[in-house]
């Protein structure tokens, strides 16, 4: 497999499932096995954002993986340029801590603009 590898995922809740497996896969196959939870783990909350939050009716959102010297970095592209918050929810509410969990797991994490529309959220996270 190569430094990079992507796959595009539709906009129906399987597929947060699928973008699991396929950084599973992928990270496997680069013999990365002792990153995969938590980039599993993260995927799962980017890509549940991006369909919950981040894709037009009839768009899906693409995952790719970029294996770096140092660092795999993960994006999640979608088809809106609405940016993620995090949020400090109440221990008695039942969501919004996603990207508090991905902040925790990840060496680093951010936004970009995708041009002509939308965005990506990326993660990183260092080799050794």
């Amino acid at each position: 497999m190569g430094r990079s590898v992507q796959r595009f995922f539709a906009a129906v809740p399987e597929s947060v499932a699928l973008a699991r497996e396929f950084v599973a896969s992928a990270l496997t196959s680069w013999g990365l096995v002792w990153l995969v939870e938590d980039i599993r783990l993260c995927v799962s909350e980017l890509a549940s954002n991006a369909l919950l939050h981040g894709t037009e009716p009839g768009r899906g959102f693409l995952v790719r993986l970029d294996r770096e010297e140092d660092f795999v970095r993960v994006e999640v592209h979608d088809s809106l340029g609405s940016r993620p918050e995090v949020k400090c929810p109440a221990d008695s509410e039942t969501s919004g801590r996603g990207l508090l969990v991905v902040g925790e797991l990840a060496d680093g994490w951010g936004v970009e603009d995708r041009r002509p529309f939308g965005k990506v959220v990326w993660v990183r996270f260092k080799r050794s």
